[in-house]
């Protein structure tokens, strides 16, 4: 049996690669600051209310979830760091410190914590351990008015590189890559193209893109994470959804 530790898990990609887990009789631990009431219904589901743009409490938080797992069965512990902000959508001179430390707390460092939190947590652990990072392709094609954004996801990348290259020679290394899941039919989408063209330049590609039936839905994606999560990669690696 596995156990997975899956943050976002109240809407989009996060619920659907819980529900799509939980179908087959894995256990999953889900944080969001929202509830997740279409995933209570499962007996394997447990749900921890929490804003990770608080980071003081991360560590705090996966140590009362570890506490939960019983991993004496050999299983695989997968954390999957999915939750993200999108806004602040506008140019980086009409942004507001507020927005722009929010958005990094939740989209950058609250994964950096909790990759760092589960690292150490669970190094006594001889089994499978294994972190995803969702990642985006805008964490290597800049955009306008999605700074903030795009620059959490290339710090996404860059940090499971380095994390990479640290497992490589530790004794009980942690295998930690990176998922660009492509364009995906989620709720982030639909804010972005249903911003006002002049406030927000992007708009027009997220439009066109959902316009000529570019976006993947979340069930498709969530067959590409499984089998990415079954399968084991180097350490640091950078892959797009269809490398599953």
């Amino acid at each position: 049996m596995n156990h997975f530790i899956i943050t976002g898990t109240s809407r989009g990609i996060g619920e659907q690669v819980s529900r799509m887990l939980l179908d087959e009789e894995n256990f999953v631990y889900g944080i969001s600051r929202g509830d997740a009431a279409s995933l209570m219904e499962y007996e394997n589901y447990n749900h921890y209310n929490y804003d990770l743009s608080d980071v003081s409490g991360i560590e705090n938080l996966l140590s009362i979830i570890l506490n939960q797992i019983n991993l004496n069965n050999k299983a695989m512990i997968c954390l999957i760091n999915n939750a993200v902000m999108l806004e602040p959508l506008k140019p980086i001179g009409l942004c507001n410190a507020e927005e722009i430390n929010k958005n990094l707390q939740v989209s950058l460092v609250a994964p950096m914590v909790l990759t760092a939190c589960f690292i150490k947590l669970t190094e006594h652990e001889q089994i499978r351990r294994k972190i995803i990072n969702i990642s985006s392709s805008s964490g290597v094609y800049p955009a306008p008015a999605m700074s903030v954004y795009c620059t959490a996801k290339a710090g996404i990348n860059m940090f499971t590189q380095c994390i990479g290259a640290e497992q490589l020679k530790r004794e009980n290394p942690i295998e930690i890559i990176a998922v660009d899941p492509g364009l995906v039919e989620t709720d982030l989408q639909k804010v972005a193209r249903e911003k006002n063209d002049q406030d927000f330049e992007m708009a027009k590609f997220f439009k066109q893109a959902h316009q000529t039936g570019q976006l993947q839905s979340t069930e498709e994606l969530g067959k590409h994470l499984l089998n990415i999560i079954d399968k084991q990669f180097e350490s640091g690696e950078l892959l797009k959804y269809s490398d599953g």
